[in-house]
């Protein structure tokens, strides 16, 4: 029986327990440039005892951020400035991933604590790029509806984004196809009624993601993992769903995907999500069971006992928590005394460790 604080290899790369943190945007960069802010930010975590620290939804183009404030990868001073995090975080016994994302027609608009909507171009917004023409809802920015050129760019921008990730010391890639982000908004017949070879059937619809994988693989080495967020359902009738996800989810381990990162949601505003204590860990469940593929397991997991209960019965290989490392960095230290588990604390802390607890 696999436990919380068991060790989960994913090819060459072996996370020190099953404790990730999940992608938080903090909306705090210049220019995509991550800062002081970044680094604390993360490296705490890492301190704090996580196996997989990943980055918040970091843009493979200047136009797929979500805010003028996100992280990107799309030039060399951004690689230098996330070489100081990476090296951090090894340093503390995890390790660092960076989620590669691209923002759709969710682009362009405020962080949370300056407004809502669409950024105008006056204050640093632009148009952003999307299946179609209809924009999010009301009040976000009308995308331009993507070419074939446009798609064949951006699939472009994920391999160069993964090229400068490796230079960056990271050691996993995970893209961000979910949320009503642009790869998801290409899956879902909600917000993709093209009618050329992106759109229409789900072979049509899931193409872009393939493409995407495929030529990350080309660049990423066969050695390090590469993981993938599915919103699961959109939770709308009509809308992608479970068993789409888990016929995709077989199509991606054959393309070289590691772990299927289990979200749902966030593709139309309309939706009515059953929020509730791990109300998507069935579904991440039914994936590794139906699919074939490692799995992980987010939302509203809080407690070391659910967590555990999570990988201990097999649900999911590993959990992703978000909130719960915003309330508490060091969740996992205090989750491994909880269950019982003697795990290594950072030597500078020792002094409020429990008795005997050995140091990194």
């Amino acid at each position: 029986m696999v436990h919380l604080f068991d060790p989960l290899s994913l090819r060459d790369v072996t996370l020190p327990n099953r404790i990730a943190v999940s992608p938080m945007c903090q909306y705090s960069a210049a220019g995509g440039v991550p800062n002081d802010w970044h680094l604390v930010h993360l490296g705490s975590r890492a301190v704090g005892g996580a196996g997989l620290v990943l980055t918040e939804a970091t843009a493979v183009a200047p136009e797929g951020r979500i805010s003028p404030d996100d992280l990107g990868l799309w030039n060399d001073a951004q690689v230098d400035a996330f070489a100081r995090i990476t090296a951090f975080v090894r340093a503390q016994g995890s390790v660092a991933g960076v989620q590669l994302a691209h923002a759709g027609r969710k682009a362009s608009t405020w962080r949370p604590w300056s407004g809502q909507g669409a950024v105008p171009p006056g204050q640093g917004g632009w148009q952003p790029l999307g299946p179609g023409t209809q924009p999010f809802t009301s009040g976000y920015p009308a995308p331009r509806a993507m070419a074939p050129a446009d798609i064949d760019g951006a699939v472009a921008a994920f391999g160069e984004a993964a090229r400068r990730a490796l230079e960056a010391g990271f050691s996993v890639v995970e893209v961000h196809a979910a949320h009503g982000y642009l790869l998801h908004e290409f899956l879902s017949p909600l917000s993709n009624d093209r009618t050329d070879r992106y759109g229409g059937d789900f072979e049509n619809r899931t193409r872009f993601l393939l493409r995407v994988v495929e030529r990350i693989r080309q660049v990423w080495p066969e050695r390090l993992p590469v993981l993938v967020r599915l919103s699961l359902t959109d939770w709308v009738e009509g809308g992608w769903d479970l068993p789409q996800s888990i016929e995709l989810a077989r199509r991606l381990a054959g393309a070289g995907v590691d772990l299927i990162d289990c979200s749902s949601g966030g593709n139309v505003p309309q939706a009515r999500v059953p929020v509730g204590t791990g109300f998507q860990t069935s579904m991440a469940a039914e994936v590794k069971r139906t699919a074939g593929v490692k799995t992980g397991a987010v939302g509203m997991i809080t407690s070391p006992a659910q967590a555990d209960h999570i990988v201990r019965t097999a649900q999911a290989d590993c959990v992703l928590l978000a909130r719960a490392m915003l309330r508490d960095p060091y969740w996992p230290l205090h989750a491994a005394r909880e269950l019982g588990c003697q795990v290594a604390w950072p030597a500078q802390y020792l002094r409020a460790a429990p008795p005997d607890t050995p140091a990194r």
